[in-house]
């Protein structure tokens, strides 16, 4: 055998390219006034600064295009970006608008809705949509999780999210309604990202870096020893968050 073929055989493959599925709020847009896109996305962010920040997104553009109602697509991700939101995606464009976003280094998403986390299943009711807000779906919509969340994770359901396994630390898990999380719940919870106050969050064993309801939040140095691993809810009083043996 030769010296190259030996090199050949003992060499070990640096990558591999695996099908995933994750999950990524979408930004629907019904207004091309860039003044009121950048007012109320500031506003949106301001609810749940911690959810937001850094966060990736694709923009629909769907419901402009059917009204035939233009935008500029790079003011538009000026806006995003501004925002210290990074757009990863265009829906729904024309093609001059899908030739412009890749000119932006923004890649076209031809699929309708992209999925939750791996290993998950999701049930969906549509709901109208707002003049302006990311993709809304209704509050009966339920994200149930089977496999553990592990670090590095991020997991965003539009409604409820159920996890029948642990949440490790350095993961993050969010939802626009209540959070269960029916093991150990070690990283990052936020429930009610988009301003739902009446959101809570249910764990049978809480070692979270940090917990949220509708941007009001807690780290653990800021967490009570007397709640620690044990089974606990959390929900807003007063614009406080009050944590609750169960």
């Amino acid at each position: 055998m030769s010296t190259d073929s030996q090199q050949n055989t003992h060499r070990s493959s640096a990558l591999e390219f695996k099908s995933s599925t994750f999950s990524v709020p979408v930004l629907v847009l019904a207004s091309n006034d860039v003044v009121i896109i950048e007012q109320q996305l500031q506003e949106k962010v301001q609810l749940a600064p911690e959810f937001f920040k850094n966060s990736p997104l694709v923009f629909d553009l769907q419901e402009l295009n059917k009204r035939d109602v233009e935008i500029n697509v790079a003011e538009l991700t000026h806006i995003i970006r501004k925002l210290d939101l990074l757009p990863i995606g265009i829906r729904g464009g024309t093609a001059q608008q899908n030739q412009q976003a890749l000119e932006l280094g923004i890649p076209i998403h031809a699929g309708h809705n992209m999925s939750a986390a791996s290993g998950t299943e999701k049930q969906q009711t549509p709901k109208p949509e707002a003049v302006f807000e990311p993709q809304a779906v209704s509050a009966a919509t339920t994200t149930l999780i089977t496999l553990p969340v592990r670090s590095g994770q991020r997991v965003y359901a539009e409604g409820d999210l159920i996890i029948l396994a642990q949440v490790s630390a350095g993961a993050e898990i969010l939802a626009e309604g209540n959070i269960h999380v029916y093991g150990s719940l070690r990283g990052r919870a936020l429930a009610g990202v988009l301003g739902n106050t009446a959101a809570r969050i249910f764990c049978s064993d809480l070692q979270a870096e940090l917990i949220s309801i509708a941007g009001n939040y807690k780290i653990s140095e800021d967490l009570n020893g007397t709640v620690l691993n044990q089974p606990v809810q959390i929900y807003l009083q007063n614009h406080a968050l009050v944590i609750k043996d169960i």
